[in-house]
């Protein structure tokens, strides 16, 4: 079996004709095929598609293809191109595993005149394209999984603060696989709520109003690529965020909107960035005892570009491989 437009015989010469599988994404809106495919479908002896519900059906209808409703096994469909006759097959969204190992096992038998095998994909995903199956499914679980289906904001805000962190530990770790299992978990936790609000009876929203809100942000807050203004350094481009930042919020405090739940840490270093960042001239609090020392470290630490929790985790990483050596584990 071979891709695009390379064949394995010349039909022309050999007169066995041609069998084309034609493919297509379920993730693509049906009727936006290649211009190659449509010439293959034009310039068809015979067009099969065995799945009457195939979402492509109506569309090549629509543009004069006769489609037959009709499955051939591989060697049905060989005495069909004979003859140099071409045959389009457009299987489902999954493929036809039997009808291509049936085609191959015959090829390779050597007892056989094959036509032309060719493989051409008719439509193709874009970037970002399985996101919409992450969204199906979703929708199927919320509606017929007893403990999806009862699931709120609320309930699941702890899982969203553990999948975070567990995206963290695999950055540190530099595990890729990890890391790619990782985002997934936080992703889902994205759709998960998006789901939710869906069905919220006073307000709702989706996916799709989610992705449209951070979309117009990142565009708004990126003058420098998608308008006039110019940013020649990240300091630049940190400004220009900031700038059209609090524009949109606001804020009568530079303390706006820094939530007060996060980890000590990061809390300080985040309010020591926000002070030295706005120019706001106050000094750090002073008084007894450790939280005092760690605040004056953590804004040491944001001042120096360091992040205080990455550092400290880093720090405590060491200790733990330490620990472990003590006690002879892992050697």
């Amino acid at each position: 079996m071979t891709d695009t437009t390379a064949t394995t015989t010349d039909p022309e010469a050999t007169g066995t004709g041609r069998i084309v599988l034609l493919t297509t994404s379920h993730r693509v809106a049906p009727g936006l095929l290649s211009w190659t495919a449509w010439e293959a479908l034009r310039g068809a002896d015979r067009v099969l598609c065995a799945d009457p519900g195939h979402p492509q059906l109506p569309y090549l209808r629509e543009a004069g293809i006769a489609v037959e409703e009709a499955y051939l096994d591989a060697q049905e469909l060989v005495a069909a191109a004979a003859g140099g006759r071409t045959v389009v097959v457009v299987p489902g969204g999954e493929g036809d595993r039997r009808l291509t190992d049936g085609l191959a096992r015959m090829a390779g038998s050597g007892r056989v005149s094959m036509p032309a095998l060719e493989l051409l994909p008719g439509s193709y995903d874009l970037p970002g394209a399985r996101l919409l199956d992450l969204v199906q499914v979703m929708d199927r679980i919320r509606r017929e999984c007893p403990w999806t289906s009862l699931q709120t904001h609320e309930g699941l805000a702890k899982y969203a603060i553990e999948e975070a962190y567990e995206l963290v530990e695999a950055i540190e770790d530099g595990e890729r696989h990890e890391l790619r299992e990782e985002l997934g978990d936080v992703l889902l936790q994205v759709v998960f709520h998006a789901r939710i609000a869906e069905e919220d009876a006073e307000e709702p929203w989706s996916i799709d109003d989610v992705a449209g809100t951070i979309v117009e942000k990142l565009i708004h807050r990126h003058p420098h690529v998608f308008g006039d203004a110019t940013a020649e350094t990240p300091e630049d481009v940190k400004a220009h965020w900031l700038r059209t930042k609090a524009d949109e919020k606001r804020r009568e405090s530079v303390t706006d909107g820094i939530p007060l739940g996060q980890p000590g840490l990061a809390l300080a270093a985040k309010l020591a960035g926000r002070v030295r960042g706005a120019g706001v001239d106050v000094a750090l609090p002073e008084g007894d005892g450790i939280g005092y020392e760690l605040l004056a470290l953590a804004a040491r630490a944001d001042a120096e570009g360091v992040d205080p929790e990455t550092a400290l985790r880093a720090a405590a990483r060491a200790y733990r491989d330490a620990i472990r050596a003590a006690e002879g584990v892992g050697a």
